[in-house]
């Protein structure tokens, strides 16, 4: 109170501050315990953020906390509080990676909310993680999987439109996501459909660190490689209008790589399956590039891309491309610095390509409709 403080001055030492930080600290593990956070403020500039990730306990989120809380994602001057949510079960292991994000002793981490409750995870958020999802088991059918994410991402996109701002933006990554972010949209229509997207810029990442060790340049001279259409095995991971950076200027991929049967054939496959090869090898999905490619997909959308450059994002379709409207679909898209994407147009499409980008929209087709006749 500036009237106390003026009365008896002497009562607001450097150690009576410190006393309450030591108590604001104390208390901060119990009120944790109850949904509710409370934090010392760091001495920021720009007001904290929310940040919600879904899955929180899990092993992309172990990878992605780390990211966000050092300043990699939404910069280094940004400070966060940060919402996690994950299954009742999971609460426990939820208050360990609390734990560890306190003893990152991380200044941009302004506090953390810990939940099983997804009206407390979204509660003013300005951003959405959704990682969360429910896993194929074996000998699960597909409609099987699909009707256990159905019912979970009506509740977050409801959750969402009923307590989140609605400037919120929403990155769907648990499988299948296209779909997911898809449900999610339609149950949350306060909400703008284009503040909605899923997660491919993992198979883009894969596509450039191919490209690359095929071409034997760094990963950062090899720009605007696509993925059209649904993040599965009948994805388009497509080259045709990549460039490399050749002595300092940028030159079509094609030019550089005469190997047409290579990136028609070899190349396509080994994006489409990577996750799987990735799965076979360590007996568990991808966690660490994906964190990363989650990080890079929300910093484009953040800060916008660079000049001349896009990126891979699911987004709600326009009928670009001959994609009919109604299925998030990966496009090529660029972000301007008011952090609206557009889809890139006028790119132009072969046969091949065609044939391509039709098919995976026909499995995202049946895939929407599945999941509305649930």
């Amino acid at each position: 109170r500036p009237d106390l403080h003026e009365e008896t001055p002497a009562l607001f030492t450097k150690q009576w501050y410190q006393r309450r930080v030591r108590e604001f600290q104390t208390f901060q593990h119990y009120f944790k315990q109850i949904n509710l956070s409370v934090s010392v403020p760091a001495n920021m500039t720009k007001p904290a953020i929310r940040v919600c990730i879904t899955g929180g306990a899990g092993q992309i989120a172990y990878s992605l906390l780390l990211e966000i809380a050092s300043g990699k994602v939404f910069g280094a001057d940004q400070p966060v509080v940060l919402h996690l949510l994950d299954i009742e079960p999971c609460v426990p292991k939820l208050q360990g990676v609390v734990m560890e994000l306190e003893d990152l002793a991380l200044s941009l981490v302004q506090g953390v909310v810990a939940t099983a409750d997804p009206l407390v995870a979204f509660k003013d958020i300005d951003v959405a993680l959704l990682l969360g999802a429910f896993p194929r088991l074996k000998g699960m059918e597909r409609k099987d999987l699909l009707a256990k994410n159905n019912a979970i991402f009506i509740e977050q996109g409801a959750a969402l439109d009923k307590v989140a701002k609605k400037s919120v933006k929403v990155v769907v990554v648990g499988n299948p996501c296209n779909t997911n972010a898809l449900t999610c949209m339609k149950n949350a229509p306060s909400i703008p459909p284009t503040n909605f997207t899923c997660l491919t810029r993992l198979d883009q990442n894969r596509a450039k660190a191919k490209l690359a060790s095929k071409l034997g340049v760094s990963v950062s001279e090899i720009r605007n490689v696509i993925i059209w259409g649904n993040h599965s095995g009948t994805q388009f991971p497509d080259a045709r209008h990549a460039t490399v950076m050749v002595g300092g200027e940028g030159k079509p991929l094609t030019e550089v790589l005469s190997d047409d049967a290579w990136v028609k054939s070899e190349f396509i496959e080994m994006i489409q399956q990577r996750g799987a090869a990735v799965i076979k090898a360590r007996g568990l999905s991808s966690a660490m590039s994906a964190a990363k490619a989650i990080g890079d997909h929300i910093h484009d959308w953040w800060f916008g891309t660079e000049e001349g450059q896009w990126t891979s994002m699911g987004v709600v379709s326009d009928g670009s491309y001959n994609i009919p409207e109604g299925v998030i679909y990966s496009f090529p898209v660029t972000i301007g610095s008011d952090r609206s994407w557009k889809i890139v147009q006028g790119l132009a499409q072969d046969d091949f390509a065609t044939e391509k980008m039709k098919a995976t929209y026909n499995e995202l087709l049946e895939e929407a409709t599945a999941a509305a006749s649930l």
